[in-house]
């Protein structure tokens, strides 16, 4: 709990932040990597050109501060870090590293505000949160048997077109197995060396079959247009260059975003995805399918157009194994009969039975935003609401 001393700074820092903080974040980061350019390996870079890291940072450190008082709000979002840490090796000796760069980024920006004050008053903050984080990331890390960082060789078995920007690469380890158990909605990180600056990344890609079978799948979208160069890196790396046969560095599976792990209830359960949102969530009916649930099934899925669609095949193998299985497909463009016109869009006649359901949301922000909105217009309580955040959690309200 922060000290009663420290507590007034750290509150009145919510409309610093608020002026300040993209500023900070992005001072933090150049001084970071100028001084540690070895930690350019463990962040997402394409993040850091496009800014949206350094955005993440500044939200981050902003709902801290307006939200130090309230441990339940702040944990699902500290698990959701821990995580992803856990997915690309973070190691506790790396948070000095990062205490120093950020107090020093405050003093910078701040100059004569950042009081002695001030900046203890974030050093206890900070140590307050890196300490559960390092508590919970020692946790994942020996749930998993594995070490910090630790990456396995896992064959590509097989190589799969799912349309012209999507590719599934299906996995096994040296004896054509599966490379262990997972929770559907979990992803792992896939490292490769990119050609031309030497520099070592690692991109996060959700595991989308159900566990039971003898590989792990992951989906990649290819990146098009101007946003290659940055964000698309890895992902085109793969399209470019893995084929079946090679060889894929991999993580153990990490992830809080686990559907079935909080399903315990009878409750009808309804996935809804967008575009590639859809991988952790076809993961997730599959594991319903095999088990075959009595549960009701809403599976929901939009896409631009039908050659978007995916897992077309999976949708068909489970309606055909879970009779209670309500599927409804979106294109906003060249909709069959059998699909609805636009976007997705919800009423209580249409949701029906599951207005009662827990609710599972995965695509692009502004998708989970339109959605979470309607929901909640609809009576259905937040708290039965979860998402998956592809990229860096940017601390936006759905609402």
């Amino acid at each position: 709990m922060l000290s009663d001393s420290s507590r007034p700074y750290i509150t009145a820092s919510v409309p610093v932040l608020r002026e300040h903080g993209l500023a900070i974040a992005r001072t933090f980061y150049d001084q970071l990597f100028a001084v540690h350019p070895e930690l350019k390996n463990l962040f997402n870079m394409g993040n850091q050109a496009s800014g949206t890291q350094q955005t993440a940072l500044s939200g981050a450190l902003l709902a801290y501060a307006a939200n130090i008082d309230r441990a339940a709000d702040l944990k699902p979002v500290i698990a959701r870090i821990a995580h992803k840490h856990a997915s690309v090796g973070v190691l506790p000796a790396h948070y000095p590293i990062v205490a120093r760069h950020l107090l020093a980024a405050i003093k910078n920006v701040l100059k004569a505000a950042a009081t002695p004050e001030l900046l203890a008053a974030w050093d206890e903050a900070y140590w307050l949160l890196a300490g559960e984080l390092i508590a919970a990331e020692a946790r994942l890390y020996e749930r998993a048997t594995v070490e910090a960082g630790a990456l396995r060789s896992l064959r590509v078995a097989r190589v799969e077109r799912e349309s012209d920007t999507v590719v599934s690469y299906y996995l096994t380890d040296d004896a054509a197995r599966s490379p262990g158990h997972f929770e559907p909605g979990q992803y792992v990180s896939v490292s490769v060396e990119l050609p031309g600056d030497g520099l070592r990344q690692l991109r996060q890609y959700s595991l989308s079959d159900a566990p039971s079978r003898p590989h792990w799948r992951i989906t990649v979208k290819s990146e098009q247009g101007a946003t290659a160069s940055q964000r698309g890196r890895v992902s085109n790396y793969l399209h470019d260059h893995v084929r079946e046969g090679d060889q894929l560095l991999v993580s153990q599976p990490f992830g809080s975003f686990t559907p079935l792990m909080a399903a315990e209830s009878a409750r009808p359960i309804a996935l809804l995805s967008a575009g590639v949102g859809i991988t952790p969530l076809v993961a997730t009916l599959n594991a319903l399918a095999e088990s075959g649930t009595r549960r009701s099934v809403l599976f929901a899925h939009a896409a631009r157009a039908p050659h978007h669609q995916l897992f077309g095949s999976d949708l068909t193998a489970a309606s055909a194994r879970l009779p209670a299985l309500r599927s409804a497909l979106f294109y906003e463009s060249d909709a069959p009969r059998a699909a609805q016109a636009g976007r997705m869009h919800w009423d209580i006649a249409a949701l029906g039975e599951f207005k009662a359901a827990d609710l599972y949301l995965c695509g692009p922000l502004a998708f989970m935003q339109e959605q979470w909105r309607e929901l909640i217009a609809l009576g259905i309580s937040p708290l039965r609401i979860e998402r998956e955040v592809f990229g860096p959690e940017l601390f936006e309200r759905l609402a």
